[in-house]
């Protein structure tokens, strides 16, 4: 676990506060307590926070769990821990379970599948401990809040993108999927379907799971380029596997008769953004990793005593060669 301290706010912000949450070892019962508890402490107090992660091997994840860190600096009454459980359900389940032990005063998680963590989240839920759900579901609304993307509207603008502007004339593609469970996954799916639904002659001819993972993507391609001697457009659930569905073609030969799509536009040099840059990606669309808004909620929660949103949804944009430079230097204005 890594873990940041801040020293408390001073004492004059503190006196401007007068009602609304408490922390976890003020609670004295298991009832429900959806925001706030009777007493708040509010910038007087301090609080910690779980951040249960489903993964860091995506780089999409570890740059979420170092947003948060980020976010969390700029506020002192905060301290964060932050467990890996690496695509182990039952693992983020015990994460879970310790960080209820630990009595922590509002769980983040992002969720490594829906269905096996959704009766933990339940649990820290009903013991009073505020939860904030990033990026993937649970089932069920035993939550304080959702922040994420809609995966749906991502995947429903990539097959847009495919259909209209990579493939007008039709075309074979293959999907690379993230994990199965994932609710990403089944949303960037049906998203990605309804989206190539205007150009009839644009199909689907094969699809394998690579587990967000850019290794097992790569394995996967080498897989599908075996078994088909024609593909156009290569469809991914996020960048790594694009990049890594690049990589197999391009070590057969085969890179230059398709083209390539991800997710995610992560402004790193190894991310999604440098490269569409860069010409292995043809597009990639921005899936916001929902850290400094996650933090942003917590505050609102335990430090302004105030309620947030059941639910709220970041946009996203597409990154093509017309945008991709631009855009990375907006993301990165120190150079």
């Amino acid at each position: 676990m890594r873990k940041l301290q801040a020293p408390l706010a001073a004492a004059a912000v503190a006196a401007l506060v007068l009602a609304g949450c408490g922390t976890t070892s003020d609670r004295t019962s298991d009832t429900p307590q959806a925001q706030n508890s009777k007493e708040c402490k509010g910038a007087d107090g301090k609080y910690t926070i779980g951040m249960s992660q489903a993964n860091v091997a995506e780089p999409y994840r570890q740059r979420m769990d170092d947003d948060i860190l980020a976010a969390a600096k700029e506020v002192p009454q905060f301290e964060v821990k932050f467990a890996d459980a690496a695509q182990d359900n039952a693992k983020q389940v015990a994460d879970v379970e310790n960080y209820i032990t630990q009595q922590i005063d509002l769980l983040i998680i992002s969720p490594n599948e829906a269905k096996p963590l959704t009766a933990v989240v339940k649990k820290a839920y009903d013991k009073g401990i505020p939860v904030l759900v990033l990026d993937r579901k649970v089932e069920g609304d035993a939550y304080t809040g959702f922040i994420g993307g809609d995966n749906v509207q991502i995947g429903t603008e990539a097959g847009k993108y495919i259909a209209e502007k990579l493939l007008p004339n039709g075309g074979n593609v293959v999907e690379l999927k993230g994990l199965a469970g994932a609710t990403p996954q089944t949303e960037r799916h049906d998203g990605f379907i309804a989206g190539i639904k205007g150009n009839p002659k644009v199909k689907v001819i094969a699809s394998a799971s690579g587990d967000w993972l850019r290794e097992k993507g790569q394995a996967q391609m080498d897989a599908l380029l075996k078994a088909n001697p024609k593909i156009d457009v290569v469809y991914s659930h996020n960048d790594p596997m694009a990049e890594g569905a690049y990589l197999a073609a391009k070590a057969v030969g085969r890179e230059k008769e398709m083209k390539f799509t991800g997710i995610d536009a992560l402004p790193i040099p190894s991310g999604g953004i440098k490269a569409v840059e860069q010409g292995r990606l043809s597009a990639t669309f921005t899936y916001p990793t929902n850290g400094k808004e996650a933090i942003a909620a917590a505050k609102k929660i335990l430090v302004d005593c105030g309620t947030i949103e059941k639910s709220q949804t970041l946009q996203t944009r597409l990154i093509d060669e017309s945008n991709a430079a631009a855009i990375y230097a907006e993301e990165n204005p120190t150079g």
